[in-house]
């Protein structure tokens, strides 16, 4: 293994991030800015404001009203709830200002106009949840199938005996998959814990390798930018076995595509029994498990 970080291949497949058509709009809301993606849901808005006034004269108010019903689902579906809600007090105002007497106004005069204006605050408010709750399903169990990829795909560079470099390589990049975070590997050589594998662009300082030596010597894992190791970046959990293997595995969850989960710990136990088998020992539980 060199001396330096290298990024982690292993042999693992980079993780599809656009896999099938909700694989495409999950990564097109990531990508964009909180503030395009209202901006987007109100161009939807105005999208079905130009086709009502196109067909105002072919159907009646109460039935325009489910032309804004349509913008409402295209915001859930690719941005999710926030965008969405957005969207439907837009499309409630949009109505009510060109669509119904006195127009160009917010003022309704006509009861019935007054019951279609409400109508579609209810079903429009209603939709919203019902497609923001489904994208979150789905997104959910995408995000879990490519966590057992993840697991997956370092499980088949163990079983075919490959190079220890490569197996931790592949660790941290099996790491870095499942958490979509920076992730790093540090390992005893020549007498001193250093990191041998990184992935996801990880950057690493004396702050994170003092807080690694200090969880190897501990057994007890640490959580980033806590007590007593405030400058690191990065969780950190000690991987020790039976024989001459130990390491110390970290995740730096300030740079993460998502939230912090609440327990990381179960996917870094294994990934730390699959580096104990690799390297020939029996995996020890390694003091507390991490919060």
């Amino acid at each position: 293994m060199s001396d330096s970080i290298v990024e982690g291949r292993g042999g693992l497949r980079e993780p599809d991030r656009a896999n099938g058509p909700q694989g495409d709009r999950s990564e097109l809301s990531r990508q964009l800015p909180l503030a395009a993606r209202y901006g987007a849901s109100l161009l939807f808005v105005a999208l079905a404001t130009g086709l009502a006034f196109i067909v105002e004269n072919l159907i009646s108010a109460p039935n325009l009203t489910l032309i804004f019903v349509l913008p409402v689902v295209a915001a859930a579906t690719f941005f999710g709830w926030g965008p969405s809600l957005a969207a439907v007090v837009a499309g409630v105002l949009a109505f009510d200002f060109f669509f119904t007497q006195p127009f160009f106004s917010f003022r309704i005069a006509s009861p019935s106009d007054l019951w279609a204006a409400a109508l579609l605050l209810v079903i429009a408010a209603a939709v919203s949840t019902l497609a923001a709750e489904s994208r979150s399903r789905a997104l959910q169990a995408r995000r879990a199938a490519e966590q057992a990829q993840a697991l997956q795909a370092l499980a088949h560079v163990v079983i075919q005996a490959r190079p220890q470099s490569e197996v931790v390589e592949a660790a941290a990049t099996a790491v870095n998959r499942i958490f979509r975070a920076p992730s790093v590997i540090f390992m005893q050589k020549a007498g001193a814990l250093r990191p041998v594998a990184s992935a996801g662009g990880a950057r690493i300082t004396s702050a994170e390798e003092d807080a690694a030596k200090g969880v190897l010597e501990t057994r007890l894992p640490a959580r980033a930018e806590t007590y007593p190791f405030e400058q690191s970046q990065f969780d950190l959990w000690p991987v020790a076995t039976s024989k001459d293997f130990s390491c110390v595995i970290g995740v730096d969850f300030t740079r993460s595509e998502h939230e912090r989960p609440d327990a990381p710990v179960r996917f870094v136990e294994i990934v730390g029994a699959y580096l104990a088998t690799a390297f020939g020992g029996s995996r020890k539980p390694a003091g507390a498990t991490a919060s």
